[in-house]
């Protein structure tokens, strides 16, 4: 059905002595090789329910579903969108906290245009303590970031000029150094420690892989490459597989728990629940059951001579893959060769839990599956102590969940109810308190008496809860009323109505668990989070309803995730002190000062933004008739600001134009300004100045030109050139246009760059220094 599906093929036939080609036989073609010589098997992409025989030529078609005794593949669609993880300006409102890098917390006052040296541009108001100001050009919006610091009193301004936030910055740096020693040192022992890689059998791993029910996504391929290269290293994997429910996360696991096994080691797979548990079970022992691998899930269903059995087996390594919750974890499950350990939804286990997963760590390899990753593993990602691999692209025809945040009503409850049911479908009721569930389930049996209404929670016995789960699940039952059992794993496809009751009392990666238990098929699914009519709801309540309504498109589950760390703080799970230092920054300040500090720690070089100042004679905005919302401006102006490749800002004029229209000439000219911006920034200027029919550069005083660069300007600009010191020269313009003027300064600064990148590859073969490189101020070059 793919290319890549062809190649497969290709190399599945080639491994197995079948001459096989992708051209087309029966094609017309002058070119084609005679039919003695011809490869007995050709392998075309395209679509077919299902093959044929034509005699008369003769022929034979077999699609790739018959070749491997599957049901039809299903497609899906590339659409998915990349989650946002951290806050942009876009929902900053005038009279909010904002940090300026450099001289610390003010409000922002909204946007102002103004008018400089007869040019106009939109500037950022920022007020300081004392009702100073200071006015943002558009070229520095990378140095304003939100103020996030969850419960917290409003901070104090800082003054324009002071030192205050010097003093405050150096503090929570020191604090920042003695934490990232610890976070490293966590993960340090699986740097030194070593394991001979994993080698797998490459026919087998092709049938393995062809064996998958659907076509890959990119996002999946690119995850499970990110695997394979983790797997082959010497040292152990520690990767956090992130992705919403249903975005294929359990394949990229089969696929890295096909290879371990391969290498003769086993593989743990722990869940939260042990319905999951079993879910897991039937899904792997379905997809590894062509091969000679041995699958078996231990939970509280089994009889205890059944689990004795199952433990001595593991222990002699003939089971090769284990399914089972926390008892995986127990001293007397004993593995042969453990050598992978695939945990979902870490989230959910217990601390004594995790430090098992800790030690775990150190020696064998760790891949972990989330939806919604726990604050303190989304922190460890950002920080690049942990390796990260995201798949965002969403299932075919999945529709983002319906959500709705309200008071509680029995008739909204029982309107909710029969909509559903009237569409032959299922329900979730989510009642989180076991006391009076029964009551609950009385009072629903009253409000739908037609409804066949089913109740499940933890305290019920392994076999009574299986039974309830059971019924449900084969759909002899309309309403599922549970606690927040069901939160992982549970797959309904016909329930697509889920109603949660006192939704202020849960955790926001719980309730975005629960709206994942619908919405799975096809059908437009509905999500109600109550919360009680006389309810005085803290502002971190408040908080979290307001992100699981907000955030309900496809793929948010990185958004909640950071939503929730920024409500929840990352001090709540680093400590008090840590809580006080994001409180003093601001929570993006903080997470990227604790990005650079982790990446110093690991040796990794810390480049610093080069800020270049631009003299520009242009006027360079988005006009109010244009863009009329300020947020929208706003978030553009951001999104400008923060393009790091021509690429980028590529992208972002055609999505304008796209959304806004054609751009009028002040915001053409705004794109010039920001694309001559970039390449200043990636020569390292200090600053570009194109006024009065001419273009100065002026690098560092640490970085003089060096002579590619000197013999470049020379040969380009000839006679129009004067060096003006050792780091800057002026060139004047033929045309003094504006348009003449930024192609003219683009075509200098890309062959600046490219001057640079000759010198560098020169320079490594160079022994000797040149004398001389840079000529004296103000001498003229001719």
């Amino acid at each position: 059905r793919t290319a890549a599906q062809v190649g497969r093929l290709l190399e599945l036939f080639a491994d197995h002595h079948a001459p096989a080609t992708g051209q087309n036989p029966l094609a017309p073609d002058a070119a084609a090789p005679a039919p003695s010589e011809r490869a007995p098997f050709s392998i075309l992409q395209g679509s077919l329910s299902s093959g044929f025989v034509a005699p008369s030529f003769p022929f034979a078609a077999v699609t790739e579903d018959e070749v491997f005794a599957k049901p039809a593949r299903r497609h899906l669609r590339h659409d998915g969108k990349a989650a946002t993880f951290l806050s942009s300006l876009d929902d900053v409102n005038a009279g909010d906290y904002v940090v300026h890098t450099h001289h610390g917390i003010c409000r922002y006052r909204g946007l102002r245009r103004l008018t400089v040296q007869d040019c106009d541009s939109d500037y950022l108001v920022l007020e300081f303590a004392g009702r100073d100001k200071l006015y943002v050009p558009l070229d520095r919006l990378n140095q304003i970031h939100p103020y996030r610091a969850g419960e917290h009193p409003a901070p104090r301004l800082d003054a324009l000029g002071g030192t205050h936030w010097a003093k405050t910055k150096a503090r929570v740096a020191k604090h920042i150094e003695d934490m990232t020693d610890e976070l490293v040192d966590l993960y340090a022992n699986r740097e030194v420690v070593t394991r001979q890689p994993y080698q797998g059998d490459p026919l087998l791993s092709h049938e393995f892989d062809a064996a998958f029910d659907y076509d890959e996504t990119p996002d999946q391929l690119t995850a499970i490459d990110d695997i394979h290269r983790d797997l082959q290293r010497p040292r152990p994997m520690d990767r956090l597989l992130c992705g919403d429910v249903g975005y294929g996360k359990t394949e990229v696991a089969m696929r890295a728990a096909f290879h371990a096994v391969q290498t003769n080691r086993q593989v743990a797979v722990l869940t939260p629940t042990t319905l999951l548990a079993q879910q897991h079970y039937d899904t792997f022992a379905r997809r590894f059951a062509p091969f000679p691998v041995r699958v078996a899930v231990l939970s509280r269903f089994q009889r205890p001579k059944d689990v004795t059995a199952l433990l001595t087996d593991l222990a002699a390594g003939v089971i090769d893959i284990l399914i089972g919750t926390h008892r995986l974890l127990q001293d007397r499950v004993r593995f042969h060769r453990l050598g992978l350990v695939i945990i979902d939804e870490e989230q959910w286990f217990g601390v004594r839990h995790k430090e098992r997963l800790k030690q775990l760590r150190t020696h064998v390899d760790v891949l972990t599956l989330t939806a919604t990753p726990i604050p303190r593993t989304l922190h460890m990602a950002f920080t690049g102590v942990r390796d990260l691999s995201v798949i965002d692209t969403p299932p075919p025809a999945r529709l983002a969940i319906r959500t709705q945040v309200v008071r509680f009503h029995p008739t909204l409850v029982r309107d909710a109810i029969r909509r559903e049911l009237a569409r032959h479908g299922q329900v979730f009721y989510v009642h989180n308190r076991v006391e009076t569930i029964e009551r609950t389930g009385r009072w629903l049996r009253e409000m739908v008496p037609d409804a066949r209404i089913v109740m499940a929670h933890g305290q019920l016995n392994a076999h009574a809860l299986e039974a309830v789960m059971l019924r449900f699940l084969r759909g002899d039952a309309d309403v599922l009323l549970s606690t927040a059992i069901i939160q992982s794993g549970l797959d309904v496809p016909r329930a697509n109505t889920i109603l949660i009751d006192h939704a202020h009392t849960f955790g926001l990666a719980q309730l975005y668990q629960l709206r994942g238990r619908v919405g799975r098929a096809g059908e437009q699914a509905h999500a109600y989070f109550l919360f009680p009519d006389d309810a005085q709801l803290s502002a971190d309540a408040q908080r979290r309803l307001t992100a699981i309504r907000e955030f309900a498109e496809l793929g948010s589950g990185f958004r909640i995730a950071a939503a929730d760390l920024e409500i929840r703080g990352a001090g709540a799970l680093l400590g008090k002190q840590q809580s006080g230092n994001i409180a003093a920054v601001g929570f993006d300040m903080y997470m990227r000062m604790v990005q650079d500090a982790a990446q110093r720690k690991r040796g990794a070089p810390v480049e610093e933004d080069i800020d270049p100042t631009l003299h520009l004679n242009v006027s360079a905005f988005l006009p109010d008739d244009y863009v009329e919302n300020d947020h929208h401006r706003l978030s553009l102006y951001k999104r400008l600001s923060a393009c790091r490749t021509t690429g980028d800002l590529e992208f972002l004029h055609e999505e304008t134009r796209d959304r806004y229209g054609p751009p009028p000439p002040p915001a053409e000219r705004l794109f010039e300004v920001m694309h001559l911006r970039l390449l200043a920034g990636k020569l390292r200027l200090e600053s570009l100045d194109a006024t009065n029919g001419a273009v100065t550069l002026t690098f560092p005083s640490t970085t003089p030109i060096t002579p590619a660069r000197r013999d470049y300007l020379t040969r380009y600009a000839e006679d129009r050139l004067r060096f003006l010191s050792p780091v800057s020269c002026e060139m004047t313009m033929p045309h003094e246009s504006w348009p003449a003027v930024a192609a003219e300064a683009a075509v200098i600064l890309n062959g600046l760059l490219e001057a640079g990148a000759g010198a560098d590859a020169a320079t490594a073969t160079d022994t000797a220094p040149v004398a001389g490189a840079a000529p004296s101020p103000g001498v003229s070059s001719r």
